[in-house]
C-alpha cells in the first residue's frame, strides 16, 4: 500500500497520515522534510514555488516511494500533489493503480484557522489561496485517486481512506 495524502497546507495531511501509517504499519514520510533550503525559503518570504522548483523535489519523492514499492513495503506520503502532472512523476515507473491519492478536502475557511492556529517553518498562511488556485482537483474517472473531507476525528478519516483503499481496519 503507497497512498498519497495531498491538500493544500493546513489540509491535514501530517496529521491524518501519521495516524494512517500507524494504523496500516506503514513508513510515513512528510513531503515537506524534502524540499531544498532555497524552496523553503521562497515559501517562507511568502512567493509561491513554480514547476521549475518543484520539479527536483518530486523527482526525489518518486525515489522514495519507488523505493517502498519495490521493497514491497507500505508507505504514507503527505505531499500537496496540487496538480495532476506532479501526481504523474510521484507516480512514475510504478504500475498503474499502485500508488492511492487522497485529497484531504475542507472549506477554505477551515483550512485558513487551522493555518492561522499553528506555527509552520516556512508555510507562509498568505500563500494558501495561491494553493487553492493552483489545486487540480483529481477527476472521478481517476481510480487511483479519490477525495475524502477532513472534519472528522483524524482516526475516523484514516478508517475511511483504509476503508476505500480496501484494507478495512
Amino acid at each position: 500500500m503507497i497512498v498519497v495524502l495531498m491538500g493544500v497546507s493546513g489540509s491535514g495531511k501530517t496529521t491524518i497520515g501519521t495516524v494512517l501509517a500507524g494504523k496500516a504499519g506503514a513508513t510515513f514520510a512528510d513531503a515537506d522534510d524534502y524540499h531544498p533550503a532555497a524552496n523553503k525559503q521562497k515559501m517562507a518570504a511568502g512567493h509561491p514555488l513554480n514547476d521549475e522548483d518543484r520539479q527536483p523535489w518530486l523527482e526525489t519523492l518518486n525515489r522514495l516511494m519507488v523505493g517502498w514499492f519495490e521493497a514491497g513495503a507500505s508507505g504514507v506520503l503527505a505531499c500537496s500533489a496540487l496538480k495532476d502532472k506532479y501526481r504523474k512523476t510521484l507516480s512514475a515507473g510504478m504500475p498503474a493503480g499502485a500508488v492511492h491519492f487522497v485529497l484531504l478536502d475542507g472549506s477554505k475557511e477551515m483550512i485558513a484557522e487551522r493555518l492561522a492556529a499553528r506555527h509552520h517553518e516556512y508555510m507562509n498562511p498568505a500563500l494558501l489561496e495561491s494553493q487553492f488556485a493552483t489545486l487540480e482537483t483529481p477527476g472521478e474517472d481517476d481510480p487511483s485517486a479519490f477525495k475524502v473531507v477532513n472534519d472528522k476525528a483524524p482516526d475516523d478519516v484514516a478508517d475511511e481512506i483504509l476503508r476505500r483503499i480496501g484494507l478495512e481496519k
